[in-house]
């Protein structure tokens, strides 16, 4: 899909408070100057973008949606790294036809970087202001990369969800994060409580340590990974009763962490 009509991007809800839900990786649009120069397949890219991110944090007060794919900009990276320059920066997958994207092309990818944590940054200051705040950084994880048919990823280094802190203060804040685990591992759901681990696959990237290094004594930022049991990552037929159940778990974690944020406040 080829978009200009929308915003790359958009900040919704009540930012009244402190509890933001991002959908950074969530967008398939794609402008139309880098659309050119794709020869990715649409559904291998839809593959490895974070489709009904946005859906799963729905609930949280304060939210960002990005519009824009990974595959033109990618929020989660550096900088340096935000626009995929190789196939070893992108899984192995040949993303334009003639690597890497002409610099002029990859500087109008950079501009929604820029204006992003610029506006991020803006909104941001104001809620660090009140005090600690909590920031669930949303996205999901394919577990049967070997094929429609072939067997899921094994459990044990797969886990329902799984909660990065890998640039977390968790002297300072590590009980926010035990909060959190706890709360939404006894979230039910049709299928039962959820498995939640920490750290198993993925630690948080760019947003996590981004939002850390800023706001050093105020921000708990959650890097979720979601795995994709809530549609078929081959056909991305989604199962929307599961995806209500986690928008619906995530935001019942909300109570115990604004009781948590207490006990971490700046005196």
């Amino acid at each position: 899909m080829v978009t200009t009509e929308r915003p790359a991007f958009e900040f919704l809800g009540d930012w009244s408070g402190q509890f933001i839900a991002t959908a950074i990786h969530n967008g398939h649009d794609i402008r139309a100057d880098v659309a050119a120069e794709l020869i990715l397949p649409d559904e291998d890219r839809l593959r490895e973008e974070d489709p009904h991110t946005d859906e799963i944090g729905a609930l949280v007060p304060a939210r960002v949606v990005v519009h824009r794919s990974r595959f033109e900009v990618d929020l989660n990276r550096s900088r340096e790294k935000a626009v995929y320059r190789s196939a070893e920066e992108a899984w192995g997958l040949e993303v334009v036809r003639d690597p890497p994207l002409d610099p002029a092309v990859a500087a109008g990818s950079l501009e929604v970087y820029d204006a992003f944590y610029s506006e991020l940054g803006r909104r941001l200051d104001v809620v660090a202001e009140r005090g600690p705040f909590v920031v669930f950084d949303i996205h999901s994880y394919n577990h049967r990369r070997d094929g429609a048919d072939a067997a899921a990823a094994p459990w044990a280094e797969n886990p329902e969800v799984n909660v990065g802190t890998g640039s977390l203060n968790r002297d300072r804040f590590g009980s926010v994060a035990d909060v959190f685990i706890d709360s939404l591992a006894r979230a039910g759901t049709s299928a039962g409580p959820l498995d939640v681990r920490e750290n198993v696959r993925f630690r948080g990237q760019q947003l996590a340590a981004w939002t850390h290094r800023r706001y050093p004594e105020r921000a708990i930022v959650l890097a979720l990974e979601f795995k994709k049991t809530f549609m078929d990552e081959w056909t991305a037929e989604t199962d929307q009763a599961r995806i209500d159940e986690l928008a619906r778990a995530v935001a019942s974690t909300i109570p115990s962490l604004e009781e948590a944020l207490v006990e971490v406040a700046i005196p």
